[in-house]
């Protein structure tokens, strides 16, 4: 039986269970009524985004919210959800917006939700109850008790309010416990196994469950952290989150007083040098399988709380990922594999794709990602979304409506050379070889001090062309550079914000375009912007496309 059929077939099965009246019954139990253990949680929330919640602002279009705010607003204009919580909200991670507003307003806000959905959600739901969201919300209930716990002078308030919220805590950790974590993996599987930790640290008496969560987290590191620090995921923004859980097990484990097994402790050494392998020199990442460039300031934070310090990585050869480095100029490219199953549903149908800054002006880049919505997450993973090659105009892999891939890149190694004054970076991958039986591959030289990057991209066919196949090299373009053709549309010219200009040459293809294209590499709302792309057709059992962009000046 294929592994998807198994796991559609379990997940089934125990959703039947879990919504019966017995399992809701056999969650019930002796409550606590105080925390023994609270973790401090040290990552920052946006003042405005609390002012948000209370009611106290409103969302400005196009500005992307760590929460949905589509909710509806009581007559106090303060968020109330009668029971349908935006799915984005169920973490409740957004208490830290509330914690960094501070006042009256936000713990009095923060209360009423956390009582508001222990009541709507007292029972199994398929989207509140899934074990990476349920683990989440149970860390933050936890960790920021203090903030939104304290400082009641009503009495009554204060009594109904801890009943809730320790009946409902409690019965969320009996069913992590009870196996819930098992059923995800990738993210979600750390997220859950925090929550459980988390709880067995607070709660008295539920030592098991911090061995049980230890457990499973050193299973999962073998699992999702590879020999080189990246995430099996190959996604910087996912490296970024599972890092963040293990910085916080670390933190939880001092506050209990328990020793942090080394299996995190060497986890955490290797995942913060390559999480800042993907920044470029405005702090951000690149925008890889499924990453946008991210929050400056909490990339920051993450990077010192795991003490990240020395010369910054060239390469993650169990990634598949090179950094090309030359004066100003720096170059990220995937010359890697796509990720197993099931690691893939985020992951990016584009080998070989790169891209390109200098300095702090980004040059070129792949179109991004949206951060809440599944269409164009699903639109933007497509070959023709990077700054790669598609035959046919078709993707490099298969992507199904479950999200996994089918067709996938499976041989894939990017090769590298350095000398004193130049680098030189190959690699190439048989997504399209099940359609046509062709392989394409790449290969980027950069010298000059950096002002001097050229490109070939070959395709070769292993079995007989019956017929011409159509090529596009496609060259996403930031919004902040201005391009257009010369020479009768020979070549193209680009000038970054900081006025420095480049040109863009390239032969074997029978026309150079400049196309429109979208940027979402922040926000919710995509950017207008522009591309290059060569056309041209493989004729033969081999072709060559040769390019080059060259600092002018």
């Amino acid at each position: 039986m294929p592994v998807q059929v198994f796991r559609h077939l379990k997940d089934k099965t125990s959703q039947m269970a879990y919504s019966s009246a017995l399992y809701n019954w056999s969650l019930s139990g002796d409550v606590p009524d105080r925390l023994v253990v609270r973790p401090v949680d040290p990552w920052p929330g946006k003042a405005e985004h609390g002012r948000i919640v209370c009611g106290e602002a409103c969302a400005i279009e196009g500005d992307q919210l760590d929460i949905e705010v589509q909710a509806r607003v009581g007559a106090d204009r303060r968020l109330s959800f009668n029971g349908e919580y935006p799915a984005a909200m169920h973490d409740f991670t957004w208490l830290r917006d509330l914690r960094a507003l501070g006042n009256a307003a936000a713990r009095s806000q923060a209360r009423a939700m956390i009582e508001e959905w222990a009541q709507h959600y007292h029972k199994w739901d398929a989207v509140a109850w899934k074990p990476g969201v349920m683990g989440e919300r149970l860390s933050m209930w936890i960790a920021l008790y203090e903030f939104f716990g304290s400082h009641l002078s009503d009495a009554a308030a204060d009594a109904r309010f801890q009943d809730v919220f320790f009946d409902s805590a409690i019965r969320q950790a009996r069913h992590l416990a009870r196996g819930a974590v098992s059923e995800v993996h990738g993210l979600d599987a750390l997220k859950a196994l925090k929550g459980l930790l988390y709880a067995g640290l607070a709660f008295e008496g539920h030592e098991e469950w911090v061995e049980q969560a230890l457990g499973g987290l050193e299973a999962e590191i073998t699992q999702q952290v590879l020999g080189d620090g990246a995430h099996i995921s190959r996604s910087p923004s996912q490296l970024l989150s599972a890092l963040q859980v293990f910085l916080d097990v670390k933190t939880a484990l001092t506050s209990g007083g328990y020793p942090l097994p080394e299996t995190i402790q060497h986890a955490i050494d290797k995942m913060g040098p390559a999480l800042r392998f993907f920044r470029y020199a405005d702090k951000h990442f690149g925008l890889f399988n499924g990453a946008q460039e991210g929050d400056e300031s909490f990339i920051d934070c993450v990077l010192g709380q795991a003490n990240v310090r020395g010369k910054g990585l060239q390469s993650l050869p169990c990634a598949g990922y090179e950094r090309l480095s030359q004066g100003r100029t720096a170059v990220l490219f995937d010359g890697g594999a796509s990720p197993a199953y099931p690691h893939d549903t985020t992951a990016h149908a584009a080998p070989l794709a790169f891209e390109m800054s200098y300095g702090k002006d980004r040059i070129f880049v792949s179109c991004g990602t949206h951060p809440t919505s599944a269409g164009w997450q699903d639109a933007l993973r497509a070959t023709a979304a990077h700054s790669a090659a598609t035959i046919d105009h078709r993707n490099a892999c298969e992507i199904r409506e479950d999200g996994h891939f089918a067709r996938k890149v499976k041989h894939a190694i990017p090769v590298r050379e350095d000398s004193k004054d130049a680098i030189l970076v190959e690699s190439s991958h048989d997504g399209y070889v099940p359609l046509n039986g062709i392989t394409h591959g790449r290969r980027l030289f950069l010298s000059n001090k950096g002002h001097d990057l050229r490109g070939e991209d070959s395709f070769r066919s292993q079995i007989p062309l019956t017929e011409p196949k159509e090529i596009v090299i496609r060259f996403h373009i930031h919004p902040r550079v201005n391009v257009s053709l010369v020479k009768d549309g020979q070549e193209a010219l680009l000038r970054l914000s900081s006025g420095i200009g480049w040109r863009f040459k390239q032969t074997g293809g029978y026309v150079l375009a400049l196309e429109d294209s979208i940027y979402l590499g922040s926000g919710i709302r995509p950017r207008k912007t522009k591309q290059l792309a060569i056309y041209g057709q493989i004729t033969d059992n081999e072709c060559k496309f040769k390019w080059a962009m060259q600092h002018e000046g």
